[in-house]
């Protein structure tokens, strides 16, 4: 379920003369019960509101007085959004006869015409007022309050995403709540202008429409909402934004290391905190510990904690990066089949994590472990999938992929893989991809085309902490095994890479320096080319006795990942 809530007006939407009819409200007892939030948005008093409506509790929060005064009708709790209304203006206003006229917490309100007397005693008394209309009626409100501001005061409360609301009105004061929502319409007795803006337009007025438009939302859920709100952009094809939706998607990011996988998920990320677009990353090797707009929970250290986890995504604002370094490789999926239904739970309550991202899938989802995808309830929905070789990579979790996107200029090679592993027809007349390009296959659309992706704002940094303490596999370990053989001393990381280089006889050194053996390590394994350059440099470098190359492989090391704890690049942002 992506739509949660619905927010909807009250006078001429709700009510017809003020009044809610019965078929309305057996409407809005039947949205109820799916699970969905009401909460009404009107420019009324509470007071008179609560008068002629008996039903409010059917809403989980009210926003009166045009975004003034919020309300929560199951505890009956009120709370001012904005300063008390101005007694001053009221008593000047009465004087000078202006009728109607009342005064509720926050707002004054009156009739056309006398929006020239209100405005005239603004000036005098110096207040910082304005005046919003709304069908006739004439309110008078501090600066910056309107429907949208309350609206997001009552999703606050209730943690709610507005992405994850549709909105429903039909005069000029609503304009601003709608756009705020992730979807809008109008019923069919809306002002001439609104029915210009809104995304919908029902075909019933007032009641009845807001009754159509809950059928819809029922049926149609995300399939309702407009596709150029929830989504964010890969990058561009000739004059094209190549673009991904922000629900009901699962998405492949593959290709070897080193290349621009996690750089394009970045992008992407960035964009979804920049739009509000809540985000949850499995991050197995620290690659994210650093990122911006986000809580990174778990170390190299210390494992994860799911209350933590899910405590944070509770929060609507709050973007989590999970590090599993603390936890080994094979424990991994199991952690994750843990807590992937703890944060579905949450998605099915809230509609987010809009986006669930899998760096490493080949870790968390592997090919050997069948069994666990299996046993998941329930498939990624909206997610990113990210690893360097797709048959490595569970056939039950590349089956949900919808589209692929394959990196580097191997990108047809990977495709294939995909494809092979997948049982699925391999696409023809696939062009190499250019500098700056990946191959975007959206697998029901035909071939791939090469899209010049997006790069982030933000630096990736390499996080030295994972590289210099961590535990890499026995496969992406260094093995000093020297000339014959004879020995199998494993560095895990590169701490203990150069206590074992300052420990072994120069032949051992010179056996793997010739070989340029370390250089190859640093650029396949720790996946840093321009370390492995430098490194590269000293091994070609035939006049360096063994111990001034391993001082000179020592001191490059040392600026990268073996810094002193306290270093800015060393501490969790």
């Amino acid at each position: 379920m992506y739509v949660i809530a619905l927010a909807a007006d009250y006078d001429g939407t709700l009510a017809e003369d003020g009044i809610v009819s019965a078929e309305t409200v057996q409407a809005i007892e039947q949205f109820r019960g799916t699970g969905r939030r009401l909460i009404m948005v009107t420019g009324r008093e509470l007071s008179e509101l609560v008068e002629i409506f008996p039903r409010i509790e059917l809403f989980d929060r009210v926003v009166a007085e045009n975004g003034a005064l919020l309300y929560d009708p199951a505890t009956r709790s009120e709370r001012n959004l904005a300063t008390p209304a101005s007694t001053e203006l009221y008593e000047a206003l009465k004087a000078r006869g202006v009728m109607p006229l009342s005064a509720g917490r926050c707002i004054i309100a009156t009739r056309e015409p006398h929006e020239k007397t209100v405005l005239e005693e603004i000036h005098r008394l110096g207040l910082e007022l304005e005046i919003i209309f709304n069908k006739g009626a004439v309110m008078v409100l501090p600066s910056g309050v309107n429907k949208a501001t309350g609206l997001a005061a009552a999703l606050d409360e209730l943690r709610l995403s507005p992405h994850n609301v549709a909105a429903i009105g039909d005069a000029e004061n609503d304009h601003a709540f709608l756009q705020y929502c992730g979807c809008d319409a109008v019923v069919a007795n809306a002002l001439p202008s609104l029915r210009e803006k809104s995304h919908l337009v029902m075909q019933q007025a007032r009641g009845r429409g807001v009754a159509e438009y809950m059928r819809r939302i029922k049926i149609e859920d995300g399939d309702l909402v407009p596709t150029e709100r929830h989504i964010v952009v890969l990058g561009t094809a000739g004059d094209k934004e190549n673009t991904l939706p922000a629900f009901g998607k699962t998405v492949l990011i593959a290709g070897r290391s080193g290349i621009g996988k996690s750089k394009t998920a970045t992008a992407l990320m960035e964009q979804m905190a920049q739009k509000q677009f809540q985000f949850c990353v499995f991050d197995p090797e620290g690659d994210y510990r650093e990122l911006e707009n986000a809580v990174c929970v778990g170390d190299i250290k210390a494992p994860p904690s799911q209350e933590e986890i899910c405590k944070l995504l509770d929060e609507a604002r709050e973007n989590v990066v999970i590090n599993t370094l603390a936890i080994g490789v094979p424990e991994r999926p199991v952690f994750f089949t843990e807590i992937f239904p703890k944060i579905i739970a949450i998605r099915a309550r809230l509609g987010r994590p809009h986006w669930l991202i899998v760096d490493e899938a080949h870790h968390i989802l592997p090919a050997g472990r069948e069994d666990f995808v299996a046993a998941l309830p329930y498939d990624f929905g909206t997610a990113i999938l990210i690893t360097v070789h797709p048959e490595s990579v569970a056939t039950a979790a590349l089956n949900m992929v919808e589209t692929l996107i394959a990196i580097g200029p191997k990108g047809h090679e990977t495709i294939s893989a995909f494809c092979e592993k997948t049982g699925r027809k391999m696409p023809q007349g696939i062009s190499p991809p250019g500098d700056d390009e990946v191959l975007y296959w959206n697998i029901e659309d035909g071939a791939p085309i090469a899209v010049q992706v997006r790069k982030p704002q933000q630096e990736h940094k390499r996080h030295t902490r994972k590289y210099a303490e961590g535990a890499l596999s026995e496969e992406e370990s260094f093995y000093f095994r020297g000339p014959e053989g004879r020995m199998n001393l494993r560095a895990q990381n590169t701490t203990i890479f150069l206590q074992i280089a300052q420990g072994v006889d120069d032949n051992t050194w010179e056996y793997h320096l010739r070989k340029a053996e370390y250089s190859r390590w640093f650029r396949d394994c720790i996946k840093d080319d321009e370390l492995a350059d430098e490194i590269a440099a000293i091994e070609a470098d035939r006049c360096l006795s063994p111990q001034q190359s391993r001082e000179r492989v020592a001191d490059a090391v040392n600026q990268r990942y073996t810094a002193p704890a306290n270093s800015p690049e060393q501490n969790p942002a």
